[in-house]
Formats: C-alpha cells, structure tokens, sequence
C-alpha cells in the first residue's frame, strides 16, 4: 500500500514539473523599446514603460531587456534600436513590443524593413497602441497590406525623382550634387595619406562616410 502510495506520489510530482518545465519552454522572451524625441522636452519613457511592462505580464512573456533612446525618429544613430536588433539576430528574443510605430521606424519603409528581418529570424512584433501583433493570423495580414503599401510608396517616389531628374536635364539644370570645400578636400587627402581610416575621417571632418570614401578614392586616382 506504502509502495503503491509513493508511486502514486512520484508520479504526480513528475507530471506537475513536466508541466512546469513546458509552461518554462513555451514562454516567450519579450524585449522592449522605447523611444523619446529630444525635441519634445520633458518626455519620460516610464509612460510607455509601465504599459508595456504591464502589457508583457498579462501575456505571460518574460522581459529579457529594455532598449531605450532618447533621440529624434528621423536620426539612424540609436544606439539602443541598434542593440536590440543585434540581440534578435543573436536569437536572444522572441518578441519586440514597443508603444508605437513612429517610436521604432522612421518611415514606413523602415519598418517594413525591419520586419522583414524580424520575420527572418522568427522573432514577433507587437505595436501596443496599434494592436498589431504577428503573433496572431490577423498581424500577419496588416504586415503583408503595409509591405505592399511601402513597395507602392517607394515606387511612387522613384518615379517622381526620376521624372524630376529629367526635367532639369531638359532645363539645363546641374542634377550633380555640389562639391566640398576645396579645403576640406585637402584635408581629406592629407589623412588618407597619413593612414588614418574613411571612419576615422569622416569623424573628424564631420561628413558622411561616402563623402569621404568617395574623395579618398578620387585622391588615390589622381596619385
């Protein structure tokens, strides 16, 4: 009786921690990004925080970071957005859950894009306000409509672009963008002589990295 008791016991104890080690397997691993622009002072991301935090505990996800940046949406420098997407492509998330679209991409395109690597890499996305969640049928849906609308956008401006192009051509209008002071071309091949790197030079002379790629090749051209 003692023994069939203590199978009985054992046996219900081995159920309820192959449960418990399920529920543990299942739950998935939820980061959070917030966003606040410097241009509206005063912002606090405890605002969007708190409600996604709460958000997150209701749906039973583990919170395994919280990416935050205080920078305006139209800047490609986050710091923190740039994190968060190298712990999704390292697999250490399953979920991103942000407040709002605008306070993760800058553009439609933009998060299309970055979607688009999410989905890659297997890692859902929930937009709080918007209710969007790929998790679900109907998430993955809008995704698909705001990918065509993108493509169709992107379309639209290529063509507006091209067209304008050619309407200053046929006008006699430069299309070229203007050079750089001659000084500052000068300055770019004095460091590129002296070794230093185009990340180094584009830092120091305050230009874009293509800007200065493009006048170190020129300069290596030239002798």
């Amino acid at each position: 009786m003692k023994t069939q008791a203590l199978c009985l016991y054992k046996g219900v104890v081995i159920k309820e921690f192959l449960l418990d080690w399920g529920a543990m397997v299942a739950q998935k691993r939820v980061a959070i990004y917030a966003r606040v622009s410097t241009v509206d002072k005063g912002q606090d991301p405890e605002t969007q925080l708190l409600a996604l935090r709460d958000y997150a505990t209701q749906r039973g996800f583990a919170i395994v970071g919280e990416y935050i940046d205080y920078a305006s949406g139209t800047r490609e420098d986050r710091p923190h957005y740039r994190a968060l997407v190298e712990a999704a492509r390292k697999r250490h998330l399953d979920v991103v859950l942000v407040w709002r679209y605008d306070r993760f991409a800058r553009s439609t395109q933009a998060l299309v894009q970055a979607l688009k690597e999410f989905q890659r890499l297997h890692v859902d996305f929930i937009s709080y306000q918007e209710n969007i969640d790929t998790t679900t049928p109907q998430g993955e849906m809008i995704f698909t409509v705001m990918a065509s609308l993108a493509q169709f956008e992107s379309a639209l401006i290529s063509e507006r672009v091209k067209a304008g192009m050619a309407r200053a051509r046929a006008q006699g209008k430069p299309i070229s963008r203007a050079p750089i002071p001659q000084r500052v071309q000068r300055r770019i091949r004095e460091l590129h002589s002296e070794g230093l790197s185009i990340h180094q030079i584009s830092k120091c002379l305050g230009i874009s990295y293509g800007t200065a790629w493009n006048y170190a090749q020129r300069a290596k051209r030239d002798g």
